[in-house]
């Protein structure tokens, strides 16, 4: 039995804010339930019908999240009133179903001046539909790098979550927490926030501010400066490599003080580990965009096809046809 929560009083009288959610094919379930489970605590905090909603899919029928539970949903794409908050919620799959009728729906939705969001991969949605066109915005990490081929007007960021006017956009997971922490706030005021936030056992509540990844320390488990600050520039210059030699001169060490470094915390030379950076940004390319095999060599840092091929082939035991071929054919 749960006890009945301290009311926290929030002074409102007027209509409640409406929220549509919409459920893509494979969405993340973590995403849409963390949003819409702080709306409920909100009303139950509050003693009062602060937040309603609807759930919706494209086609009115079932949707199953990327975990494999179905959804039961209200009705179909349909009209909604201007001072609704839509909320595209996705996940695996994105691009199969970000389909012509549902970006159509979004465009017409927009033009009547609803605010719009993405949960999850949902940015990609909202992006497709152009209407994330010279704002901020972001997306799961796993997107990132083709999300930033694709929409060269967007500026990515990220961050958990970015609001843009009346365009919203959170990187997955747990970052719906912190997108309707700061709506409720917004709308009611911090003390209802901070009590939906503890009802939620949250208590490390994050900004548009925070980025979305653990630390490189945190990450590769070593806090060492200098290694840190190397893999850091490692990461932000894939499509032009640096050489050792410039890394190293750049954090103060000679070449084989570098070499000595990733020997003793990653067990693996700097030119090895910058390599697999190269090749895993590869990967993700070639399995969530159309980009040619050469042009994603080229993004990726390789001269040449050939080269290109014949590390990908040594590292992950097939080539980037391949890959990109059974992975079409998963979809």
């Amino acid at each position: 039995m749960y006890a009945d929560p301290q009311i926290v009083d929030v002074d409102h009288s007027g209509k409640p804010r409406h929220f549509v959610f919409v459920l893509l094919n494979n969405f993340t379930m973590i995403s849409f339930s963390a949003a819409l489970e702080s709306l409920r605590i909100a009303n139950r905090t509050a003693g009062k019908s602060l937040y309603t909603w609807t759930i919706v899919s494209e086609d009115g029928e079932d949707t199953v999240c990327s975990s494999g539970c179905a959804f039961r949903v209200e009705h179909s794409l349909g009209e909604t009133d201007r001072d609704d908050t839509i909320m595209v919620c996705g996940g695996i799959g994105v691009k199969i179903a970000t389909t012509k009728r549902l970006l159509n729906w979004l465009r017409r939705e927009a033009r009547r001046g609803a605010t719009i969001a993405g949960l999850c991969t949902a940015g990609y949605t909202i992006a497709k539909a152009g209407l994330l066109d010279g704002k901020r915005a972001t997306i799961h990490w796993e997107n990132h790098d083709s999300f930033l081929e694709e929409f060269e007007d967007v500026t990515l960021t990220k961050s958990v979550f970015v609001v843009d006017g009346n365009r919203i956009t959170t990187a997955g997971g747990t970052a719906s927490l912190d997108l309707m922490i700061k709506l409720i706030a917004d709308d009611h005021g911090e003390d209802l926030a901070n009590a939906v936030a503890d009802i939620l056992i949250y208590s490390s509540i994050r900004t548009d501010q925070d980025t979305q990844r653990l630390s490189i320390p945190t990450r590769i488990g070593v806090r060492h400066p200098k290694l840190s600050s190397v893999i850091k520039m490692m990461e932000e210059n894939i499509e032009e490599p640096i050489s050792p030699a410039t890394l190293a001169s750049d954090v103060g060490m000679s070449t084989r003080q570098l070499e000595r470094l990733f020997r003793r915390y990653l067990s693996r030379s700097p030119k090895r580990y910058y390599m697999e950076l190269r090749l895993q940004k590869a990967r993700n390319l070639l399995m969530q965009t159309d980009m040619t095999v050469i042009n994603v060599a080229l993004a990726c840092g390789f001269a040449s096809p050939s080269h290109f091929s014949k590390c990908y082939r040594s590292h992950y035991d097939t080539t980037p046809y391949r890959e990109r071929g059974s992975h079409a054919s998963r979809a």
